[in-house]
């Protein structure tokens, strides 16, 4: 018998071991990091870590949502692109095992919680999947009566993170449907082109209604733009989640 679930929480810098590092994209990494036997992190689906570190003397932070699913023991997982204008994501690229890394949390940000809606749609470019990457895969672990709808904007098919998985989540659940959109498609390539628009939301995401919400996550300038013309297709408000 295993004795009881430690949740862990902390406001301050917590050292954590870097245990094993996956390649998912030519500039992506899943970093494993070691929780204490029989311990988990203190989440929902979408919250958020903060990763510390002295960058040229100067201290940082950054904030990123496991891609593992909440629950889980003794690991957690962060999925992250390499910037060469992100001193973090360059910082923890240039980890290795065995390395610890300083983070503090988890912080509550715009998470999913379970009966909240019964359509989700998760519109996300770029990096911006890494907080929709646990919520999917809560979802579609627990079976909840729940359909789910992604619209993933990258450049090119090459940076699409977690490919496979999205289409083998769309093989294997009816309820689950992927939808992407590169500006640099390959030849023959029969999804979206360019970026999302109006009309790519309006056809790939469940239509506004009680039970439905949107999470929205990308860069700023983007996000910003597409909260406006979801707003404008009809999303309440209270309906658009930025995890």
């Amino acid at each position: 018998m295993s004795g009881p679930v430690t949740r862990i929480k902390s406001k301050t810098p917590v050292p954590y071991e870097l245990t094993a590092i996956h390649r998912d994209t030519h500039d992506t990494k899943t970093f494993c990091f070691a929780l204490p036997d029989d311990a988990t992190l203190d989440m929902l689906p979408g919250d958020h870590l903060y990763l510390h570190a002295t960058i040229d003397g100067k201290p940082a932070k950054r904030p990123y949502t496991p891609s593992s699913v909440p629950g889980t023991t003794e690991y957690f997982d962060l999925t992250v692109k390499r910037y060469e204008t992100g001193t973090i994501s360059k910082y923890l690229h240039d980890r290795e095992i065995g390395d610890t890394v300083l983070m503090s949390g988890p912080n509550s940000g715009g998470h999913w919680v379970d009966g909240m809606a019964k359509k989700v749609g998760f519109v996300a470019g770029g990096t911006g999947i890494t907080p929709m990457i646990s919520i999917i895969r809560w979802i579609l672990a627990k079976s909840l009566a729940v359909e789910l709808f992604l619209v993933f904007a990258n450049k090119a098919e090459a940076d699409i993170i977690f490919q496979d998985e999205w289409d083998e989540d769309a093989r294997e659940h009816a309820s689950f449907h992927c939808y992407h959109v590169l500006e640099q498609p390959p030849a023959g390539w029969s999804q979206g082109t360019g970026r999302i628009t109006e009309a790519i939301l309006r056809g790939h995401l469940p239509p506004p209604g009680p039970d439905t919400v949107i999470f929205l996550c990308g860069p700023p300038p983007m996000a910003d733009a597409l909260e406006a013309t979801l707003k404008a297709i009809g999303y309440s408000e209270q309906a658009i989640i930025f995890p």
